[in-house]
C-alpha cells in the first residue's frame, strides 16, 4: 500500500483551551461516574430498584453514563472546532494588517 505522510497542520493555537476544555469534561464525567460507584457502595440493593421503562437503576445508570460520554464528546468537539476557528480568524487577520 502506498502511504503518504501526514498533512503538516500548522500550529495548534487552541491547544491550551482545548486541554482546559478536556480537563473540566474529564472531571465533571468523573464526578458523575463516582456518584454510580458510591451508590453501588452505599446501597447496592437500590440498584435493583426499577426506574425507566421497566430497567432497573444499575442499567439505566450504565447507559446514561454511555450516553453522557457521547454528548460530551459532542459538545468538546463543537466548542473546539469553533475556538479553533476563531484562533485562526485572528491569527490571520494579525498576519494579513
Amino acid at each position: 500500500m502506498l502511504h503518504k505522510p501526514a498533512a503538516d497542520s500548522g500550529p495548534d493555537h487552541a491547544s491550551e483551551y482545548k486541554m482546559r476544555l478536556g480537563a473540566w469534561m474529564f472531571s465533571l464525567y468523573g464526578l458523575v461516574y463516582v456518584g454510580f460507584v458510591v451508590v453501588n457502595l452505599a446501597n447496592p440493593l437500590l440498584m435493583e430498584k426499577i426506574v425507566f421503562l421497566n430497567l432497573n437503576l444499575a442499567v439505566a445508570y450504565g447507559f446514561g453514563l454511555i450516553v453522557f460520554a457521547l454528548v460530551l464528546a459532542l459538545i468538546y468537539n463543537h466548542m473546539c472546532g469553533c475556538e479553533e476557528k476563531k484562533r485562526k480568524d485572528q491569527a490571520q487577520d494579525k498576519g494579513g494588517k
